[in-house]
């Protein structure tokens, strides 16, 4: 069943688990994420970032994975992640994502929460949540995702913050990265707690791929609610297909992806647990 995306986390927040948000940019990686999250009788949230807008059908891509949705026996979010247009968010909207998170990190405090709120009053007038970030995640290996400052979150502005814009949950900037780490993971944990303190909405974890479990579950039980997943999904896909025109024979297409779906399938499966906090 498709529902709105706060009222997934809402439960999330009051359950103490998390739910994974995975990124995906075809019919393939949908379909796992959804098989996944009913065999483990978890929610999902489907995440499409604007960046792929360019290569993949809005319109066309929110219609089936609805379609998907509507035979789910868990129940199915579509969030539009890391928007940085308006007009993106109002395509969005109009073709039925659940929630949308706008991304104003890259401004000055003051103008992000104009900006965001703007956003916030476009879509609670659709019954569309929003999601915002203050701070910023540096880029690490193997992503595609435009690189941040490494800005942590200040746990006073990130209440002012939603106080003034009425965001729905707050993107928490902690010390992940966008893709894999370069180093040695530098988590601020004592920083989340603080910022779960200030603020009463549900907390969303940018960077689930490569960080340790035992930070990610210690994560949730300060107040993680959604944790966005993309990079490990993506090179487990990858490797396969490296792996399999390693012998340069020609395979049908449709053998190729269903092989692929199942590489992905044990990636999804761990976070789905993990995140499950059981």
């Amino acid at each position: 069943m498709l529902i709105n995306t706060k009222k997934i986390l809402q439960h999330a927040q009051q359950e103490k688990y998390a739910v994974a948000a995975f990124n995906v940019y075809n019919l393939e990686t949908v379909q796992v994420a959804i098989h996944v999250a009913e065999r483990e009788n978890q929610p999902v949230i489907i995440a499409l970032g604007e960046r792929y807008f360019p290569t993949v059908d809005v319109e066309g891509f929110a219609a089936f994975v609805k379609a998907l949705a509507e035979k789910s026996a868990v129940p199915v979010a579509l969030h539009l992640d890391h928007a940085y247009e308006k007009e993106s968010i109002i395509r969005a909207i109009r073709c039925g994502f659940t929630s949308v998170m706008f991304d104003g990190s890259a401004y000055d405090l003051d103008e992000n929460i104009r900006r965001t709120k703007e956003i916030v009053e476009i879509a609670h007038m659709a019954g569309v949540s929003v999601e915002a970030e203050i701070g910023s995640l540096a880029k690490g290996d193997f992503s595609d995702e435009e690189e941040g400052d490494g800005t942590l979150t200040d746990p006073q502005s990130a209440k002012d913050f939603v106080d003034t814009t009425g965001v729905d949950f707050l993107a928490a900037a902690i010390g992940t990265v966008h893709g894999m780490y370069k180093g040695e993971p530098k988590i601020d944990l004592p920083l989340l707690e603080r910022i779960q303190q200030a603020v009463d909405v549900p907390l969303v974890l940018h960077g689930g791929s490569g960080t340790p479990d035992s930070v990610i579950t210690q994560a949730v039980q300060l107040g993680i609610c959604k944790v966005n997943v993309n990079t490990e999904v993506s090179m487990a896909a990858v490797s396969y297909l490296q792996h399999a025109f390693e012998n340069k024979q020609m395979v049908h297409l449709s053998t190729v992806m269903a092989d692929m779906q199942q590489a992905m399938e044990p990636v999804m499966t761990k976070f789905v647990r993990l995140f499950a906090n059981r």
